[in-house]
């Protein structure tokens, strides 16, 4: 039992590292980042060469794979029809799993206990879109965390190289889709972070954007007077609106943010303008509306893992949200998780499972909407 208990405690530190380095501005600012920031100076040639999105090994999901982690569906939570398909295409950017110090980028294929938390998060996030539609998902040259532990050259350049990764994988994406098929975007955190700037730099005021259902924008903010307008998607403010953005960070109240948005508001917005908390976007997963208010009813299913992460049920109404200051605040009973929020009641590592069902709703109700 001391073993097991160990070997989990040890798991939950690993993932409030992936949480992304947020965690390092609550917990002792510069010993941590000392401790974490990948050692020497930002190497591509360190990360190995570039992949070929044309070969289905550089993907951990894509159409025709024999192996697809999206599909992977909660013994409770199948589809009355799982096969049934609405010929939309996912394109979906994973989190952070890289935990290493030495280089700044992971190589594509590293192995380990970095590819189990790949597939962990492809699996229990991307499976959300699995029984809509087809679902791709790149590997990528990520970023390692501690990248995101400071604002230095070398942390940018690390960043820039894995944006590159996304960047190609998509442009494959678009050769590969139909060229008249709706499009979901989907990430989280790292893979939030990519995508935002591939909608700015790929997707805003081009042809494109008229065949996006919605993005799904998770665990990374955005300011709605300096991010968003150069995105050129609105936030959604309808259930079955298209061609918009949701965004959310998931905490328990009292909330804590102040290690995301003291550094965060001292950065500029695409437009040269400051970020400001309040001037963050939250679009509630239940309701599928900016600012939404959703009783734990409401919430048509919460993943809740077992406490060996091998599997998980969906539990329906218990837990509900609304958004308050730019952020997704859970309100109804505490689902018993196996592993604790990162300390700020920050539920950063569940932001797509405490609300797995909504999540599937809402795209449900925007792929029925869509029409060319």
């Amino acid at each position: 039992m001391c073993a097991r208990r160990f070997l989990i405690f040890i798991f939950v530190m690993i993932l409030i590292f992936v949480a992304g380095a947020f965690a390092v501005y609550q917990w002792g600012g510069r010993v941590l980042v000392d401790q974490a920031v990948p050692k020497g100076h930002f190497e591509a040639a360190t990360a190995g060469s570039g992949p070929d999105y044309s070969q289905p090994s550089n993907w951990l999901s894509r159409p025709g794979t024999a192996e697809s982690l999206v599909q992977w569906a909660p013994e409770n939570g199948q589809l009355p029809d799982p096969i049934a398909r609405t010929g939309a295409h996912v394109f979906y950017v994973h989190p952070t799993t890289y935990l290493e110090r030495d280089r700044w980028n992971a190589p594509l294929f590293v192995g380990g206990e970095t590819e189990a938390r790949t597939r962990l998060f492809v699996q229990s996030q991307a499976s959300a879109f699995g029984q809509l539609a087809e679902v791709w998902a790149p590997r990528y040259r990520q970023a390692a965390y501690g990248a995101f532990l400071l604002n230095s050259a070398d942390a940018q350049k690390a960043l820039d190289f894995a944006y590159a990764d996304v960047a190609a994988a998509f442009n494959e994406f678009i050769k590969d889709v139909p060229q008249d098929a709706p499009i979901i975007l989907a990430g989280h955190s790292q893979g939030a972070l990519h995508l935002e700037r591939l909608i700015r730099e790929k997707i805003a005021g081009k042809a494109i954007a008229r065949r996006i259902v919605a993005a799904y924008v998770v665990g990374w903010p955005i300011s709605t007077t300096a991010d968003l307008p150069a995105l050129q998607l609105p936030a959604c403010s309808e259930p079955a609106q298209n061609g918009c953005i949701l965004s959310w960070m998931t905490f328990a109240d009292p909330p804590n943010p102040a290690f995301i948005f003291d550094q965060w508001n001292k950065t500029k917005g695409f437009d040269g303008r400051e970020r400001r908390q309040k001037d963050t976007l939250c679009v509630n997963p239940i309701t599928g509306t900016e600012n939404g208010v959703a009783e734990p009813k409401d919430n048509p299913g919460t993943l809740i893992p077992t406490a060996d992460l091998q599997s998980a049920s969906l539990q329906q109404g218990i837990v509900g949200a609304h958004c308050h200051d730019g952020l997704l605040i859970m309100n109804g009973g505490m689902p018993t998780l196996p592993i604790p929020p990162i300390p700020g009641n920050n539920f950063h590592i569940y932001d797509y499972a405490l609300f797995w069902g909504a999540v599937r709703a809402d795209a449900q109700r925007r792929l029925a909407a869509w029409h060319p």
